[in-house]
């Protein structure tokens, strides 16, 4: 089967990494590991930070359309069009007229919709999330957090699970650190709900100087600068900056940590979090937006209220000061992961659900 894949947010080749980068590479890994033959559709950036009308973008998809309908014509046209991550700012102008102009099944992973959105000035992108979910042979929801409101809006629309997942292969030989004080996190510095964590993270860590702690940071961006400033009342030498590290690189510095510490602000679920939890750390979280989905409470880490700083301290506190629940948490992550969310996994379910509809 021939699966035309496209991102409307972010290619997976785009230069700039992310978790929506990261997750759209893995999904065409997981179709390719699921014997598909998957191909990148269109590289067209859909995103748009503020509302306004989609006339550019519509003719630039109105020539991706009428390139790939040029392309086909010699190579055949795929038998599927997979969309991953569509949602207001970022909706498919290409994907739904093609599936129906050339009568393939539609498919969605990580869709959204929220109606509020209509008011904000986003009604334009809305209908055609709407619109693409309800053309869906099936949408494909990675949490619990986003099914609501898309069968709000598309009540007849069909959907399946598939959860947040990794390519755990570059953890297989993985030994977790033993140095419990070591915390470690894993972040991009940008504005929004990343440095929204960078800022609670330093308020949690100011009610723990007591503790004898060390902290590496992986990660850069725009907002460096700021971020490194909130952390100003932290004292000297327990922060280890380490900057943006290579893929390969990620594995070994976060088993050289204890403890996996990030809040997730608005997280859709977060792959580094399960990055962590396979390299055997427990994790301390809010229980907020789609983190739940990727850290189980009590079993792989803590999750505390949102927005509670004391609480996120007292949490690190708890596992800094026991090293065998700390452990047992760590060794239930690397469970977890290898168990429930590795990338062979998703490739047998991405399987059997896309031949089931395409069947």
């Amino acid at each position: 089967m021939k699966i035309a894949f496209y991102a409307p947010l972010k290619a997976p080749d785009h230069p700039v990494p992310s978790g929506d980068r990261q997750m759209a590479r893995l999904l065409m890994q997981a179709l390719a590991q699921g014997g598909f033959d998957v191909t990148l559709a269109s590289r067209l950036r859909a995103f748009r930070a503020e509302p306004r009308p989609l006339d550019d973008l519509k003719r630039e998809a109105d020539a991706e359309k009428t390139r790939l309908k040029q392309e086909w014509t010699g190579s055949g046209k795929p038998d599927l069009w997979f969309t991953y991550h569509l949602y207001y700012k970022a909706p498919d102008l290409i994907g739904p007229d093609l599936a129906r102009d050339l009568h393939i099944p539609y498919v969605t992973a990580e869709a959204s919709y929220a109606k509020k959105r209509d008011l904000e000035g986003w009604a334009e992108a809305q209908a055609l999330i709407r619109d693409s979910v309800g053309l869906a042979r099936v949408n494909l929801c990675f949490t619990d957090r986003d099914r609501p409101g898309l069968e709000s809006v598309a009540p007849e629309a069909r959907f399946a699970s598939l959860s947040p997942f990794i390519d755990t292969t570059a953890y297989d030989n993985i030994a977790p650190s033993s140095l419990g004080q070591r915390l470690v996190t894993v972040a991009m510095m940008r504005k929004g709900d990343k440095f929204a964590s960078f800022a609670m993270l330093a308020k949690a860590l100011t009610l723990l100087i007591d503790l004898p702690w060390h902290l590496t940071v992986v990660g850069d961006g725009p907002l460096r600068a700021e971020t490194v400033a909130l952390f100003d009342g932290i004292p000297k030498g327990r922060i280890d900056w380490r900057g943006e590290l290579s893929t390969n690189a990620v594995p070994a510095a976060l088993a050289e940590g204890g403890l996996y510490v990030w809040p997730g602000c608005g997280e859709a679920y977060g792959m580094a979090y399960l990055e962590a939890e396979a390299a055997g750390l427990a994790v301390v979280a809010q229980a907020t937006a789609g983190v739940p989905a990727v850290v189980r409470h009590e079993r792989t880490g803590l999750l505390t209220r949102e927005g509670d700083v004391a609480a996120y301290a007292a949490a690190i506190r708890a596992l800094l000061l026991d090293d065998a629940r700390r452990a047992a948490y760590g060794r239930a992550a690397r469970d977890f992961v290898f168990a429930e969310r590795s990338l062979r996994l998703a490739a047998v379910k991405l399987g059997l659900i896309l031949r089931g509809i395409a069947s």
